[in-house]
């Protein structure tokens, strides 16, 4: 029943560095950045302040390196785009693809939404506009109309959206993630008609 989110957890759980990441997001999003200590994070994971030490020196570090970890798959998904023709095929799949890379990442944007000003302050905001200029360079054809590219950018913002504002609405979480990822799909699917028709 579990679903991806599951899947991905388990799989980073048995690395005290990927649980400090997890924990320390955890707390991070819940009671916000500038409340959780490190001492706190060390205590909730059950470790000394010493052995957590061992990883990471500063909460700075434990969140930027969780940045760059969890948002790895979406650079990699940007390099393995621009490799890729221009197809409807390709543009689908990149979508498919980024709703998987947002669902192993979800802790890490509940925290972003929710500490906007530290994301602003390190500078993941910058490094993370510069993941979606790419991610967007690969799903827009420069040369579709603008209705055409707008739907492109739509689609990105529906998978987004699809992990806060969906949130609210009746269903299971999985379920959910397939009507977000399916009118994501067809967004996409229009954008590609429209531009080959004008």
């Amino acid at each position: 029943m579990g679903g991806t989110m599951d899947g991905t957890k388990r799989q980073r759980r048995g690395d005290t560095r990927q649980r400090i990441q997890d924990v320390a997001l955890e707390l991070f999003a819940g009671q916000g950045y500038e409340k959780t200590s490190l001492r706190e994070i060390a205590e909730h994971l059950d470790v000394t302040k010493a052995a957590l030490y061992y990883h990471f020196k500063t909460k700075e570090e434990i969140l930027v390196s969780a940045f760059d970890d969890l948002t790895q798959p979406i650079e990699d998904l940007i390099e393995w785009g621009r490799d890729q023709p221009h197809t409807l095929e390709t543009k689908q799949e990149i979508v498919r693809r980024y709703s998987d890379c947002l669902a192993g990442a979800s802790p890490l944007f509940r925290f972003m939404q929710e500490n906007q000003a530290t994301v602003r302050e390190l500078r993941i905001g910058e490094r993370f506009k510069d993941r979606m200029r790419g991610l967007r360079e690969i799903v827009i054809d420069p040369e579709a109309d603008l209705v055409a590219q707008v739907r492109c950018v739509s689609a990105i913002f529906t998978l987004h959206a699809g992990m806060f504002a969906v949130q609210e609405l009746e269903g299971e979480t999985e379920e959910k993630r397939k009507a977000v990822l399916e009118v994501a799909t067809d967004l996409i699917t229009q954008a590609h008609a429209s531009s080959r028709a004008s």
